[in-house]
């Protein structure tokens, strides 16, 4: 099952789907996608760390989620506009190889056993990329969290810390 969690940034994403899997689960298994990329995401990082209780298991992976073995877990996917980053930077921004092995992954995932929560950045309410490359990203990014809502059970909008379900409810343990 997946539940996509969306919203801006700072809007409160992260933590309600963090919340949502304690609820879940004893002990919940939180999946990193962020590369370290300069010294101030390396101090970001160190601090969600901090910040995550003991009860929580982490496995870090910039792109391969599909590898992950998922099956059984309450899992956080923190987050899919860093994991996308990595594609596309990858990828010298080639937008259609990206969304392509997205999908592609996000499919994979929609098979797993589980109960997991994805956590995307929505960019598109936001202004105008300046740059060709920044506006190639958010076509990408738009479109994958599309694509992860129409597979998902759930999506919930989060706006000031407030989820609203647009597409299911909260799951519920049990």
């Amino acid at each position: 099952m997946i539940t996509l969690v969306l919203g801006g940034t700072r809007s409160g994403k992260s933590r309600y789907a963090q919340e949502l899997a304690r609820q879940l689960s004893a002990q919940p298994l939180y999946v990193a996608t962020s590369r370290p990329w300069d010294a101030d995401h390396q101090a970001r990082i160190a601090r969600h760390q901090r910040e995550r209780g003991p009860e929580w298991r982490t496995v870090e992976c910039e792109q391969q989620l599909e590898l992950l073995p998922l099956d059984g877990e309450v899992a956080v996917i923190d987050c899919v506009t860093l994991w996308l980053s990595n594609f596309f930077s990858d990828q010298q921004g080639d937008v259609e190889r990206c969304l392509a092995r997205a999908k592609a992954v996000i499919d994979v995932l929609a098979e797993r056993r589980a109960t997991l929560l994805l956590v995307s950045n929505e960019l598109g309410q936001s202004l105008h990329a300046p740059s060709e490359v920044g506006r190639k990203f958010v076509d990408l990014q738009g479109w994958v969290n599309q694509h992860i809502a129409a597979r998902a059970e759930n999506v919930a909008w989060l706006v000031a810390g407030i989820a609203h379900y647009v597409k299911g409810a909260a799951p519920r343990a049990g």
